[in-house]
């Protein structure tokens, strides 16, 4: 009996709406999603252009925390937060993976259309080969 109590006990503080405290300054949801969005976009061009980047002194963390006007505490609080609720971090990155999508779709889109819109270039002259044209360029053709 005392186990059947305890194992109840356990599952009613284990099921616990949110067992992560409230960040002492919490990131609105919408934010958080910008924040995970230029991650991923930094990351992916850390990943494409590594010394990128660093050429241009740009590292991850510290833009964010300068675009955004947090801190790392923050940063972390927030983080920790939001990915101890597992389906509201699965919904914010699903609007991540939707905006990465999107933006991809629009530049696909003006790349087609440049291409499309780009003039093209005359075909090149084709020389007709006589045997005038041969005994010029004898120096030229190796036997």
């Amino acid at each position: 009996m005392k186990k059947i109590v305890f194992l109840l006990l356990l599952a009613s503080i284990s099921c616990n709406e949110s067992p992560v405290p409230k960040p002492d300054k919490l990131l609105d949801e919408d934010v958080m999603v910008d924040i995970l969005y230029d991650t991923a976009l930094l990351q992916a061009a850390e990943a494409y252009l590594p010394n990128r980047l660093t050429e241009n002194q740009i590292r991850i963390k510290n833009y964010i925390y300068l675009k955004y006007s947090i801190d790392s505490a923050t940063y972390y609080q927030n983080q920790l937060y939001y990915a101890s609720d597992f389906k509201k971090y699965k919904r914010m990155y699903k609007k991540v993976t939707e905006r990465i999508v999107e933006e991809k779709t629009e530049i696909d889109t003006l790349v087609a259309e440049e291409i499309r819109n780009k003039p093209e270039k005359p075909p090149l002259e084709k020389k007709k080969i006589t045997g005038n044209n041969l005994k010029d360029n004898k120096d030229t053709l190796s036997y």
